[in-house]
């Protein structure tokens, strides 16, 4: 379930703003002269950029081009142009400015960020993101060395899809025939499902995530694949006094000692776990479920249709098929 309301399905990507969130009136492209012939609009026409838009020695425009096409480079229908990169009031801060369009439409629309003095972050609405030709990079780091939840599809972490989601959680209910579409038309994934429980809205997330750690502690990942499957399907038992029968029922479903599942459950280094687990999103920005990342890029998954959900797995599996597998755990 989201805990923000998106303005506009392109906060799944890199940015938080998109067509549908410019920030400013984008400055005029040239007008046709009156004896031209005029063919059918083929797309953005960008104006001519003035020199004196650029006083801020960092970033460049090269490093701006190369974080925008890392972002937005899986749709060949979007084009933008980089309109100025200039200082502020903020000793370091720099101001960009992107002029942005999707063929074949004309329309442009302009989106404004900002970068911070070391050039590895950028400000823009309410988010903080990071910056680079490899903007993912860090949390890909992360993601591999600590997403050590249940798991299916790759030994290898090269792919790696983590899903942040919470058993009581309706959306991510939702969102499990999205999870098999992609472990179907990506094998080379390594797909991990990491406890995300939101806590002040979903008594019962904390228990279900703590009989699904135990679940696969005790059966292995295929034991736990089948009871989340058997929570999912039969979510709204988890409401009221019959939480925990549906929760020792699942495990059972799942080929395990519902017994056995509510005793290690209940144990604190179970509750450890859960909230590792937990720190792990908040530490990766997850404010929602569910939530997928995509070799460390960070997408609302139920805010971007499976098709284009499809094209940014693929190209983001292209920016990284060059870059060294992490060892399996």
């Amino acid at each position: 379930m989201r805990r923000n309301i998106l303005t506009c399905a392109a906060a799944a990507l890199a940015l938080s703003a998109s067509l549908c969130s410019a920030q400013s009136k984008p400055p005029s492209a040239p007008a046709p002269k009156p004896d031209a012939i005029q063919a059918k609009p083929t797309g953005p026409n960008f104006p001519p950029v003035p020199p004196g838009n650029f006083t801020a020695a960092q970033p460049t425009k090269a490093q701006v081009d190369a974080f925008l096409k890392t972002s937005w480079g899986y749709d060949p229908n979007r084009k933008w142009e980089v309109y100025g990169i200039q200082k502020t009031k903020a000793p370091g801060v720099s101001k960009v400015e992107v002029l942005l369009g999707e063929t074949p439409s004309p329309k442009l629309a302009s989106l404004i960020f900002f970068v911070t003095p070391d050039g590895k972050h950028l400000i823009t609405q309410d988010s903080v993101i990071d910056f680079g030709a490899d903007p993912y990079a860090g949390n890909r780091r992360v993601l591999q060395q600590s997403a050590n939840g249940p798991w299916k599809g790759s030994a290898s972490k090269q792919f790696l899809l983590v899903e942040f989601a919470d058993f009581q959680c309706p959306h991510c209910k939702d969102a499990q025939p999205v999870v098999q579409k992609l472990l179907h038309d990506f094998p080379q994934a390594r797909y991990v499902y990491q406890f995300f429980p939101l806590l002040a809205i979903h008594p019962e997330a904390f228990a279900s995530a703590a009989y699904g750690e135990c679940v696969q502690h005790l059966g292995g990942n295929a034991a736990f694949f089948k009871y989340a499957d058997a929570i999912f399907t039969n979510q709204d038992q988890l409401d009221g006094s019959g939480a925990d029968a549906a929760l020792k029922s699942a495990a059972s479903a799942a080929g395990v000692d519902p017994a056995r599942a509510a005793t290690c459950a209940a144990s604190p280094e179970t509750a450890k776990e859960v909230h590792a687990s937990l720190q792990l999103g908040e530490n990766l920005g997850v404010d929602e479920t569910p939530t997928l990342f995509i070799d460390g890029r960070r997408i609302p998954m139920l805010a971007v249709p499976y098709p284009q959900l499809k094209k940014i797995v693929e190209w983001q599996f292209s920016l990284d098929k060059s870059q060294p597998a992490a060892a399996s755990k």
